[in-house]
């Protein structure tokens, strides 16, 4: 999505922000928190739309016309090992990797992209209805979002749509699902664009069993170096582990992460 900050009327009612007591047998999301456990180096000109780890490659993709790429760098040491850019009028959104498959979607553009996930090479595109925000890759579907308080399930292979689920937090509609995590656990974990939240999302029910505060990752950027930033965008789990890596567009750190109580 453009880096077009909200009004605050819009923010105000994100997610379900009236003071009205939920529905009867509403089931009530789990409060949680960013703890970080250590910070690490992040190109403060990644306009970041998609961040994933596969093995020990971290994948990452930026949007903005004439700006956007997708990359892929050894997890420990930050070392490149295959770059593709985007050329005009795309604007990169969401990244995941399914198989040999990296997959990359667009934002208004309505255009896929099956690339080669070693090389980055493009293999063909596929046309879809709508926007495209956030992907990522379940055992046997892909997850993607588009800015609505839906996600769609697609077939890993042909792109094409299998299914669908209406997202809610605390028994309403929750919109601007953004970046995505298919989390090792079940659940879809998502960027709340504009804000500093994170949700976790049962993608049987799309109901929210937790959301995150994510509010101390930017108080903990550098002072002289939050001049600039862009918003809380960027969501990975570290593999075999119950830490994430998240970031934000702009940003000059990438933080590792528990969500704790």
């Amino acid at each position: 999505m453009a880096a077009l900050f909200l009004t605050a009327v819009l923010l105000a009612g994100c997610s379900g922000g009236s003071s009205a007591a939920p529905p009867a047998g509403t089931v009530i999301a789990e409060r949680l928190r960013t703890e970080i456990i250590r910070e690490l180096p992040h190109d403060p000109t990644a306009f970041t739309q998609g961040l994933e780890i596969s093995g020990d490659t971290l994948y990452e993709s930026t949007g903005r016309v004439g700006q956007s790429w997708v990359r892929a760098t050894l997890l420990d040491s930050g070392a490149e090992l295959a770059r593709a850019d985007l050329m005009p009028p795309l604007f990169g959104e969401g990244i995941t990797v399914t198989g040999d498959t990296l997959w990359q979607i667009t934002w208004k553009n309505g255009v896929a992209i099956a690339r080669d996930r070693t090389t980055l090479a493009q293999q063909r595109q596929v046309h879809y209805n709508g926007e495209g925000w956030g992907l990522c890759a379940q055992a046997d579907r892909l997850v993607m979002s588009n800015g609505s308080d839906a996600l769609a399930f697609r077939d890993p292979v042909s792109f094409d749509v299998i299914g669908s689920v209406d997202v809610t937090l605390d028994g309403r509609p929750i919109d601007r699902l953004n970046e995505l995590d298919c989390n090792s656990d079940g659940f879809v974990y998502a960027n709340v664009w504009t804000t500093d939240q994170i949700v976790k999302i049962d993608p049987t029910t799309g109901v929210v069993a937790a959301q995150i505060d994510a509010s101390n990752l930017e108080d903990a950027l550098p002072s002289d170096q939050r001049d600039g930033i862009d918003v809380l965008n960027g969501i990975a789990q570290v593999p075999g582990t119950d830490r994430f890596l998240v970031t934000g567009k702009l940003w000059p750190r990438m933080f590792e992460v528990r969500f704790v109580s």
